[in-house]
Formats: structure tokens, C-alpha cells, sequence
């Protein structure tokens, strides 16, 4: 029996980012996002660029979108960061957008954060 935990997919982090900045679901370019890594079961860590990856991935999406940017930025993090994956949703956006655009974020990411009432 392993007691070790299972690697985490890049499918995992991205539905997890996609969870955080659109947790009803409503908004089709997160889904889209979310969706384009379904099938992304490879462990995160085995993933070479993983930040181009996923960057492409929102910029082919809508690279205007503030909540797309958001998630991309929370799927890069986590990344990295996999410890944080249980994190406070509004915590883990904060880290996210710290880390990626190192504290001036693009005007769609601003109006996005100002729009859900949280500080960067």
C-alpha cells in the first residue's frame, strides 16, 4: 500500500485556478481554459515549460481576459507552489498575481480583482 501522496497533474492545478476565479462556472473563456487541460494527467513537475504551457494556453483563449490572466497566474503559482493548492481562494489569487506580475498587474487583471474586492 503507497503512503506516499500522488504527484499533482497539471489538470489538477489549472481546474483548481479555474475553481477559484470562476466558481459557479459561469464564465465561458475560464471554462475553455480549464478544459483545453483535461487530459493534462502528466505529473506538473515532469512538464518542462510548464509556465509557456500554460500561458499559451490563456493567450490563445483571450489574452484580454482578466479572468482567464487570473487563472493562468494561479496555475503557474501552483506550479510551483503545489503545497498551496488548499489555500484561501482569495489568499491564493493574491500570491498568484504577486508572483506573475510582480505587483503591476495589466488593466484587465486589475479591473478583475477590483470587480471581486481583492487587494494584490
Amino acid at each position: 500500500m503507497p503512503t506516499e501522496p500522488q504527484p499533482v497533474t497539471l489538470a489538477q492545478i489549472v481546474h483548481r485556478a479555474g475553481e477559484v476565479v470562476d466558481p459557479q462556472g459561469g464564465d465561458p473563456d475560464v471554462s475553455d481554459f480549464v478544459v483545453r487541460f483535461e487530459d493534462a494527467d502528466e505529473p506538473v513537475t515532469a512538464i518542462e515549460d510548464v509556465e509557456q504551457r500554460i500561458a499559451e494556453a490563456a493567450g490563445s483563449v483571450d489574452p484580454d481576459s482578466g479572468p482567464v490572466q487570473v487563472a493562468a497566474a494561479i496555475a503557474t503559482y501552483l506550479a510551483f507552489r503545489r503545497d498551496e493548492t488548499s489555500a484561501d481562494p482569495d489568499e491564493l489569487v493574491r500570491l498568484a498575481v504577486r508572483a506573475e506580475f510582480d505587483g503591476k498587474p495589466p488593466r484587465s487583471v486589475s479591473n478583475w480583482l477590483d470587480l471581486n474586492e481583492i487587494q494584490a
